[in-house]
């Protein structure tokens, strides 16, 4: 089976994990704030925190902004769940933003016209969280210049976008956004195992990220209420959690950026074939907008209307490839629709979700498997 997705491992992956298990720390020693100092230095923003995954540092970065009951979040309906679900645990309302048919990603007209109406009705939302999906940027200063206008934080959901661009700025620069996420699960861009960090350009933000992630604890002489109390002492400032990244994945992590480039390049380079195979077939590949560079964590297309999603789905799994769909519309899940969200509440997105499909993309997939793939797909559409 050809995967849709697959990590990269090498010896030096593998010898940077064994030294920290050969090591005094397993958990938390220096290779995670390592890997902080190393995504600061990727993304140009001034700090960055890392955590047991982007599920957990979304709901860490809501509750640093200050997301609580009462709070409304906004979020794209195509994405997977945690975009959504770090609201509700905070006790947040959530609701979505419709998205552009030919990106996949928040739509800035929609988001424009609902703000207008929220502002009216006095249901702003205290966070927006824009999704780039399958790594390609969000129309991000547009976004920026509405939220200003309206008082609106930005949580940027990066979770696909690590070692993308938008306009002039790294993705995670933190130029039009409060906080931004990204996840290293093993079928992204670079892999931790499991992990995730947030960036931010305001240290206040950090600070209380950094607290969140670990119990509320500090042992930071600076933050301490009680300084001299004792080489012993730490405190708890917030009602914190668990969500700490060990060293274990960090190390793995800090071994794969040196190669992001690398993998990001040879991405570049397949979806080149894959636009030069499809290019004159009726399948239309999801593409970033011009003004950007997408670290193409997800090849998607979509499918002519003429074709029934879940017979091609079904053909080429049947013919060994591992194609999936991203996504099925978060508000259309059984646990949204009990809150309230039904079909047609944003049909840009379900429209979207009906004829997408994404190919497998990964570094290691060799141009026999890819040509196998579009021929395949193109076979099923004549």
């Amino acid at each position: 089976m050809i995967p849709y997705g697959h990590q990269n491992i090498n010896q030096d992956d593998i010898d940077s994990v064994v030294n920290v298990l050969r090591s005094d720390y397993l958990t938390q020693g220096p290779q995670v704030p390592l890997f902080e100092r190393n995504i600061a230095s990727l993304t140009n923003a001034k700090f960055a925190v890392a955590s047991s995954s982007a599920s957990a540092m979304l709901h860490v970065a809501c509750l640093a902004l200050g997301v609580t009951t009462g709070d409304r979040v906004w979020t794209s309906p195509i994405t997977f769940v945690a975009s959504a679900n770090c609201a509700l645990h905070c006790g947040a309302q959530i609701d979505f933003v419709d998205i552009d048919f030919n990106t996949a990603n928040m739509c800035t007209k929609a988001l424009a016209s609902k703000l207008k109406i929220a502002k009216e009705n006095g249901t702003l939302p205290k966070v927006i969280i824009p999704v780039h999906m399958a790594g390609h940027s969000c129309d991000m200063e547009t976004i920026a210049v509405l939220a200003k206008k309206y008082g609106v934080k930005i949580i940027e959901d990066a979770a696909h976008g690590i070692g993308g661009q938008y306009k002039e700025n790294k993705i995670g620069s933190c130029r039009y956004s409060d906080i931004t996420i990204f996840s290293f699960h093993p079928v992204k861009i670079i892999t931790s195992a499991e992990g995730g960090v947030a960036t931010t350009n305001d240290v206040e933000l950090a600070n209380k990220m950094g607290l969140f992630r670990s119990h509320g604890i500090t042992k930071d002489t600076e933050l301490l209420s009680r300084p001299n109390e004792g080489d012993w002492y730490y405190e708890q400032q917030l009602l914190g959690l668990n969500y700490r990244m060990t060293d274990l994945h960090a190390s793995l992590g800090n071994s794969q950026l040196n190669r992001i480039n690398e993998f990001i390049e040879s991405r570049h380079k397949l979806v080149r074939r894959y636009q030069s195979l499809l290019a004159n077939s009726d399948i239309r590949i999801v593409t970033p907008l011009s003004n950007s560079i997408s670290s193409y964590h997800l090849l998607i297309v979509q499918l002519p209307n003429k074709l029934h999603r879940k017979l091609v789905f079904n053909h080429m799994r049947e013919m060994g490839i591992c194609v999936h769909v991203h996504y099925f519309p978060v508000h259309l899940q059984p646990y949204y629709q009990e809150l309230g969200f039904k079909k047609g509440d944003f049909p840009q997105a379900e429209a979207y979700y009906q004829s997408c499909l994404t190919l497998p993309l990964f570094p290691d997939l060799t141009s026999e498997e890819l040509a196998f793939i579009c021929d395949t797909l193109k076979e099923l559409i004549k």
